[in-house]
């Protein structure tokens, strides 16, 4: 901890120029832009706008990175961003004592929602260290294992509606249930609410509020600089009422358990934010940041882990070979037990590798930024101004022939076997970002997707519509367009032959 609050605080100074100016366009920090390629046809004005595509913007990049190389640059109207891919390059990029996050378009857009919470806070804010410091202990193992029983009752919830379904011949709609499930599970889990999900014929109102501000973040990115308001104006009042939505839900939380006198103590995540000073300094977090903290776990907690999952069953239910080993590994490993114990999940190494897999292939945050802590030059050629930064995409570094072989596009779980992991260079995957700014909530979110994975897998066969193929959404996450799975009880599993297991 002590090395993330000198990372933290070293990136202050960076962090502090670029938080100030807003966009900073590449050609303001990288002296020699002209060695670095776009693509062809660039118009003046416009910029690189013939055959991009607004609704997918990083699938985008990737047709566009695949041509140029793994140092390229893109512009829209004003705005123009170096994009790295290479191995070597993202290797760099990663070292902590030459670059720091930076909160690039994207996030910055989710400010008005999330502020200086975890995720979108600039590197100089100082709630950003406060409240590292602080939630840090609620992801320790024995916090890990407190969590465990609420996440297998979710879960529960999950097969007993996927039971229902299955009875009446009725495919699921996987990506709409894996948000459901993730969404109840970090909402009981740091913050003992619970939101009914599974009661809903319809997405709860938090989930269509956040897939709004999502989406409306992400198209920010692409709209022009001075038609983008007039355009978007529908748009913008939609969002401010989807973050009004948000912000109240999590007032209602807080209210409820500050209002519980004691009584509602849990030890969970928001008992941290409200009654927890740092060990060091004494401070607290104050009630707004508490709210925005609160924010980011709900979104952040819930919808990068979903779409985990969803991509995970899609390739499961493509690779018969797969799924019959990884439900092998499911029966030896947890045996005839109803339900696993914390410590037999890690134990679920297989599943664990699938998971990984489909996390290169579709990292579900795809990609983050990084700046320059002080002038240097990037794979010796690309000088940097400090602040200078470029984004990182993840997709593509994960599907790097250098580092992932000539099958690099084939989903192969194991690619992530011990040995084969040791043989690769370092810093290539990286679905959970790097550094002192890395996912906080990292063993939490594979906790909950190996012990999910591992139930559904030991419950169920799964089958694809022949029809299916696979199509990706993104609203700054990614997740799969239209995925629905056919269902078939295992009638050989322990779960099959324990009522009980269904009841939720």
């Amino acid at each position: 901890m002590a090395q993330a609050r000198t990372a933290g605080t070293a990136a202050g100074p960076a962090g502090h120029g670029s938080a100030g100016k807003g966009f900073r366009s590449a050609r303001l920090g990288w002296p020699e832009l002209h060695r670095i390629p776009h693509p062809p046809r660039r118009v003046p004005v416009l910029g690189d706008v013939l055959g991009a595509s607004v609704r997918s913007p990083v699938q985008d990049s990737m047709r566009v990175g695949r041509q140029l190389g793994p140092v390229f640059r893109r512009k829209a109207f004003n705005k123009e961003i170096v994009f790295v891919w290479g191995a070597d390059l993202a290797a760099e990029l990663a070292d902590e004592s030459r670059f720091a996050k930076h909160v690039g378009l994207g996030v910055a857009n989710l400010r008005p929602l999330a502020g200086d919470g975890l995720f979108t806070a600039y590197n100089h804010e100082p709630n950003w260290q406060l409240a590292h410091d602080i939630l840090a202990p609620g992801f320790s193992r024995a916090a890990m294992e407190g969590y465990h029983p609420l996440m297998l009752d979710v879960a529960r919830q999950l097969t007993a509606f996927w039971d229902e379904r299955s009875h009446a011949g009725e495919a699921v709609d996987v990506p709409g249930d894996m948000t459901k499930l993730t969404l109840e599970t970090i909402a009981r889990t740091g913050f003992g609410h619970d939101f009914g999900s599974f009661e809903r014929s319809r997405p709860h109102p938090f989930v269509t509020a956040m897939v709004g501000a999502l989406s409306y973040a992400q198209r920010r990115n692409t709209a022009p600089p001075l038609l983008g308001p007039l355009m978007q104006r529908g748009a913008a009042k939609r969002d401010k009422a989807d973050r009004a939505y948000l912000d109240s839900t999590v007032d209602q939380v807080v209210e409820a358990r500050r209002g519980s006198d004691g009584t509602g103590a849990r030890g969970d995540l928001l008992d941290r934010m409200l009654e927890t000073a740092h060990p060091d300094t004494g401070e607290r977090l104050s009630p707004r940041n508490i709210r925005r903290q609160v924010v980011t776990f709900l979104v952040a907690g819930h919808e990068t882990t979903s779409g985990a999952l969803s991509f995970a069953l899609h390739y499961l239910s493509r690779n018969p070979a797969v799924l019959r080993r990884a439900q092998a590994e499911v029966e030896q490993v947890w045996g005839g037990t109803e339900e696993p114990a914390y410590e037999q999940v890690a134990r679920l190494r297989y599943v664990r590798r699938v998971l990984d897999e489909s996390l290169r292939l579709w990292p579900t945050a795809p990609a983050f930024s990084r700046e320059a802590l002080r002038a240097t030059t990037l794979g010796g050629l690309h000088p940097m101004h400090k602040g200078a930064w470029a984004l990182v995409l993840i997709m593509l570094l994960h599907r790097d022939p250098a580092a992932w072989g000539e099958d690099a596009e084939t989903f192969d779980p194991d690619r992530f076997e011990p040995k084969a992991v040791r043989a690769r260079p370092p810093h290539v995957f990286k679905p959970f970002g790097t550094g002192a700014r890395a996912c906080i909530g990292r063993q939490f979110a594979l906790h909950e997707a190996t012990l999910v994975l591992g139930l559904l897998l030991r419950r169920y066969d799964f089958r694809a519509d022949p029809d299916y193929r696979l199509e990706v959404s993104e609203r700054l996450t990614l997740m799969p367009r239209g995925l629905r799975l056919h269902l078939t009880r295992r009638t050989h599993s322990p779960q099959a032959r324990t009522p009980a297991a269904a009841r939720g």
